[in-house]
């Protein structure tokens, strides 16, 4: 009788009230239980150094002590691995296009950012400089990077990135692409950078790829690196860990075919100039990039067999080779470089090279906050640490127990 007495509308809102009830009830409950469990995730990442370097980030890096608190609803390694891809903002960066020469006569494609505008460093002989090496297949489009050059910038610093060789747009010049262990594109391009501001402080910055790419760098470098500083984000200090992990069912669903994929399309975009010297039909029936390195880069670059290319490639034991200030930061799900293979011992021995271990992040992901789609824990890291090197470079060196290497 009551609901014949009600006009529709009455009616309508109060069976509304009814169902909505519960479900407020069951979201409110659901947003505590998310925050209850952010709450208890979140944690100071373990920091593994020595007690001078500790001092210094401590002082002039203070993200290092921060609580990180993964995104709540992107629990895992793998889902922010992936969501960040789909999620992270796109800065607008404008660059400017350069193509040197390398030395086997082949071409190399920068991506600079000025930045001759900044009020900040308003001398362009002595503007600090940050050279960004992207991963496996990236370039400089890539969201993370833009990310980074956003923070530098911010500070007044130039950027340049390198592209890969075959990733940046450009054509390949002669049958060789580029490796993990073959450093010598970057060697090309430090002495490109330091002969045109030879007065300006460079400091490296690499992820993923890039990251072991500049670490086997400042290894094979020693103190004639010409870099003031290295930072390294979600590096694979492994090779052979790194490839059996990508090899896990679930890994090599989602990444590791991904990835092999972006390889394949790569070399076959080069295909007229690259069969010259390899199998490239043969190469493309690759399915891992294990099956890849095998067919391809440990040919590519003369190796016996893809077990001493990944030997070569992996710089978790070199790391007492390094001369400069190094800060490493890796996620414990990374399912790209296993927590096992991290080089914590070595780096607890060394002054220079300091481990920023998160317990979640995962590979070049790192979200945080319910949004997580603008600057985020990695970029922060990214960005102190940069401008702590370059504003204050003798502590850092003093902090690192390099007394004696010459003012870049």
């Amino acid at each position: 009788m009551l609901l014949s007495l009600l006009c529709p509308s009455e009616l309508w809102s109060g069976c509304m009230d009814i169902v909505s009830r519960p479900c407020t009830l069951l979201l409110s409950l659901l947003t505590a239980s998310l925050f209850c469990l952010w709450g208890r995730e979140g944690q100071v990442p373990l920091l593994v150094c020595g007690d001078g370097f500790r001092v210094f980030l401590q002082r002039h890096c203070p993200v290092v002590v921060e609580r990180f608190c993964p995104t709540p609803w992107c629990w895992g390694g793998r889902l922010q691995t992936l969501v960040r891809v789909f999620i992270k903002t796109t800065p607008d960066v404008t660059y400017r296009n350069e193509l040197i020469k390398t030395g086997d006569g082949g071409q190399l494609s920068l991506d600079w950012v000025d930045n001759s505008d900044s009020a900040e460093h308003t001398q362009s002989s002595t503007r600090p400089t940050v050279l960004l090496l992207p991963g496996l297949t990236g370039n400089s489009r890539q969201t993370y990077v833009l990310h980074a050059v956003q923070q530098a910038t911010r500070h007044g610093y130039r950027c340049v990135v390198m592209n890969n060789r075959g990733f940046g747009g450009e054509e390949l010049l002669t049958p060789l692409t580029f490796c993990a262990a073959d450093t010598s594109d970057v060697e090309t391009v430090v002495d490109h950078v330091k002969k045109l501001y030879p007065q300006a402080p460079l400091l490296g910055a690499g992820v993923s790829l890039g990251g072991m790419l500049l670490l086997n760098y400042l290894a094979r470098k020693g103190r004639d690196s010409q870099l003031v500083a290295g930072l390294t984000l979600s590096v694979s200090w492994d090779s052979f860990e790194s490839s059996a992990s990508l090899e896990q069912p679930i890994n090599k669903l989602l990444f590791n075919r991904h990835l092999t994929n972006n390889l394949c399309h790569a070399i076959n975009r080069h295909r007229k100039i690259l069969e010259k010297v390899i199998d490239v039909d043969y190469v493309l029936k690759a399915r891992t990039i294990r099956e890849f390195d095998e067919r391809f880069t440990s040919v590519m670059f003369g190796y016996k067999s893809c077990t001493d290319y990944y030997k070569d490639a992996s710089p978790g034991y070199k790391l007492q080779q390094i001369a400069v200030p190094v800060l490493s930061l890796n996620a414990a799900d990374d399912p790209f470089s296993p927590k096992h293979a991290f080089p914590v011992p070595l780096a607890q021995r060394l002054q220079n090279v300091a481990l920023l271990v998160t317990a979640h992040g995962g590979h070049i992901g790192f979200l945080e906050g319910l949004f997580p789609h603008g600057e985020g824990y990695m970029d922060r890291v990214f960005g102190q640490f940069v401008r702590a090197a370059f504003e204050h470079l003798e502590d850092l060196r003093e902090a690192c127990g390099i007394r004696d290497q010459a003012t870049e």
